[in-house]
């Protein structure tokens, strides 16, 4: 008995060892720079490398290094100070922002970047409101201080400003921009100096020094130290009573409380540095194994029962039924199908068979591999709290649950923006035909955010996704990953429909023939959905039908019918959302009918209710963020006009005017080689999906002519 307890005593203790944590921010904070930086220092990587040059460790696809931007988040296992660390460092553009939404969902915590000069970011915004979606605790890294505009007290500002969230500093620099030289630490109340050697002609930093603090910064850190130990004292009345009474609070009482208060969200603490010069990184180690929160700090994760739907609690323990959520899907060339996985509770073995609840199918694990980025480990077990790759599992699709099938429970699913952006794609020869589908199959597995299909109208294939980059990478790995030439059509919008007011209609489908003849009889009812356009809230179906007018049997079919006839519009034949559909009357025949009569009267019964319910044609709008010199934003809010744009907001970035838009995406196609036309290059921009608005009269008779 006391070698059991023993047993769980350690277990426990190596739960709490473990941080899974996640990398996020807007594009081109630095991410992979601090991710780079941590592998060095942590002893994962022994040489640093550079986005600029191609050589970092978690961008590893072709696609990443010649762009110098993170396309797929990559997983990473390290160490520091005996914590073991599972890192995922994610992208920064919008098109991937799929990636950092699975990441968040089975992370514990996070790091988010925020560039010194950039500040908060649309991006920013994006991840950020992410996070808080999850309850995910942060720390926040300001980083970039030695860059020219660099300002870390205007990006406290902003978190404050733009995020509602509540920042509070651990460190603030001393120098800025190409003066950064230290920080002081408020916690420790010391100054840490950052000394530079020259290695190889490449200026490094491979140490630091602790120091009294300067006697000229001695007030300032006395008066940001009293923030800190203010907030502290809020939240905890042991430390109010102390701060009151002027007794001295100690580090220990400090770190303690800021536990507490990370692991809570109830503010952020901030710390500071520059990557790119490696100043500050180890400080940020320091503090994402100090006050990010282990699997045993967060909430133990919830499931239900898939056949009563009891709600069911697993704690990070081995001792616990297994339960695991398969986050993302990768296509590996040499070893198949790679599910990255999130252990919640229990002990998931390699050549055992687990079983997939989200699909009623069993899979067998056949390896189990730790992952660093797209070098792979093989390890025997992966225990509660643990991050790894599992390969032979062939039925898994991305937010699937895999648990002990005699403790069966089902954890909640990660849910995916719909595509905006489409492109028709064609092989290039016949042999590529069937190669580009299977391949396009593959990636629809890796990312839920894409989605191709076949238009048997046009007879042509189209793909949609978040963006043209998005599209534009799948092609490129189309090429480079499976040889498949295509050639790409014009983009398409993913327009939609709607209705304004309820209706009602009827739909019959009648046939005689020799033998058995076909009758369905279908009336229905038609009404808005409440609520501003959300795409989550395409369809509702009600059965309202009373003694038996049509057999429950039919149901289901009229229902299957409904679904058909919201694919194809009544305007211009594009997917109807945000309906709502009442089974009212009908009638049956007791011979002739069948679930297909049923299926196209529900069909045209949705048409002519559809007409008249006075349809409307939506259209994708974009929070379109423009960054330009001061002497250009005449030109730049003349362009957004001319696109139907109107400007919401506009300031300033340092010397930089930032112009915030709302654009149709109909005219943001090209819209960076405008941008870099009238700007002389200087410009640059991010866009973000926003909502969707009616399409203006004069533009739909244009759209309905295309079609």
């Amino acid at each position: 008995m006391a070698e059991v307890e023993k047993n769980k005593m350690i277990t426990s203790d190596w739960v709490k060892m473990i941080r899974n944590i996640g990398i996020i921010a807007h594009i081109d904070a630095g991410k992979t720079t601090t991710t780079e930086r941590i592998l060095f220092y942590s002893g994962t990587i022994h040489r640093m490398g550079n986005v600029d040059d191609g050589n970092t460790t978690t961008d590893w696809m072709v696609q990443e290094k010649e762009r110098g931007i993170t396309i797929t988040s990559a997983v990473i296992s390290s160490r520091w100070k005996d914590r073991i660390i599972n890192l995922i460092d994610t992208p920064g553009h919008v098109d991937f922002t799929v990636e950092v939404e699975r990441a968040l969902r089975i992370l514990d915590g996070a790091v988010v970047i925020f560039c010194g000069v950039g500040g908060v970011q649309p991006q920013s915004e994006t991840v950020w409101r992410q996070a808080d979606k999850y309850k995910v605790p942060r720390l926040v890294y300001i980083n970039k201080l030695d860059r020219t505009g660099a300002d870390f007290f205007k990006v406290l500002n902003e978190i404050k400003e733009k995020l509602g969230a509540k920042p509070v500093a651990l460190q603030i620099p001393v120098g800025i921009e190409s003066n950064f030289k230290g920080v002081i630490d408020l916690v420790n109340m010391q100054f840490i100096a950052y000394k530079e050697k020259e290695v190889k002609g490449n200026l490094t930093v491979s140490e630091f020094e602790e120091e009294p603090i300067p006697s000229d910064l001695t007030a300032k850190a006395q008066q940001y130290r009293t923030i800190l130990l203010e907030a502290l004292a809020d939240i905890d009345d042991q430390l109010m009573e102390k701060y009151l009474n002027g007794e001295e609070i100690t580090v220990d009482e400090i770190k303690k409380a800021l536990v507490v208060c990370c692991h809570q969200n109830i503010f952020f603490p901030v710390v500071c540095g520059s990557s790119f010069k490696n100043k500050g990184v180890q400080q940020l180690l320091d503090a994402i194994v100090e006050f990010l929160p282990s699997p045993v700090d967060v909430p133990p994760i919830q499931g239900t029962h898939p056949v009563t739907q009891e709600k069911i609690i697993r704690q990070s323990t081995t001792e616990e039924p297994l339960s695991a959520l398969v986050f993302k899907i990768a296509a590996d060339p040499f070893i198949g199908s790679l599910a990255f996985t999130r252990v919640y509770s229990g002990v998931l073995k390699t050549g055992s068979y687990v079983y997939n609840v989200s699909n009623n199918t069993n899979e067998r694990i056949s390896r189990i591999i730790r992952l660093h980025s797209n070098q792979r480990e093989d390890i025997d077990e992966l225990r509660a709290g643990d991050i790894a790759g599992l390969v032979g599992v062939k039925k898994a699709t991305t937010g699937n649950t895999l648990c002990d099938k005699d403790h069966p429970t089902l954890l909640e699913t990660i849910s995916f923006p719909e595509p905006v952006v489409s492109m028709i794609v064609e092989p290039k020869t016949k042999a590529d035909q069937d190669k580009m589908i299977s391949s396009l199959e593959k990636f629809t597995m890796e990312d839920p955010t894409f989605k191709f299909r076949f238009d048997p109208e046009t007879d042509q294939t189209v793909i949609s996704g978040m963006g043209e980059l998005h599209l534009d990478i799948i092609v490129d790995r189309l090429l480079r990953e499976y040889n498949v030439n295509v050639n790409l059509g014009s983009p398409d919008v993913a327009y939609k429909e709607t209705i304004l007011q309820e209706s009602k209609g009827e739909g019959k489908h009648v046939k005689q023939s020799g033998g058995h003849g076909q009758y369905g009889h279908v009336v229905l009812e038609i009404f808005p959905l409440e609520g501003p356009l959300d795409r989550s809230k395409k369809f509702v179906f009600e059965n309202a039908i009373k003694q038996g007018v049509i057999p429950k049997d039919f149901i289901p079919a009229i229902e299957t019918g409904v679904k058909y006839a919201l694919e194809n519009g009544v305007i211009a034949g594009y997917e109807v959302i945000n309906v709502g559909v009442r089974v009212v009357d009908g009638s049956f025949h007791a011979v002739d009918s069948s679930e297909i009569a049923f299926r196209l009267a529900a069909s045209r019964a949705f048409k002519e209710a559809m007409d008249k319910a006075s349809p409307i044609l939506l259209e994708p709008v974009m929070k379109v963020e423009v960054y330009v010199p001061e002497s250009y934003l005449g030109d730049c809010i003349s362009l957004i006009s001319s696109k139907r744009g109107r400007v919401v907001k506009m300031d300033s970035v340092g010397i930089i005017q930032m112009v915030n838009a709302l654009v149709p995406l109909k005219h943001m196609f090209g819209y960076a080689t405008e941008l870099r036309s009238v700007t002389q290059g200087r410009g640059s921009y991010t866009m973000e999906f926003d909502s969707y608005e009616r399409v203006p009269e004069a533009i739909l008779q244009t759209i309905k002519g295309g079609k």
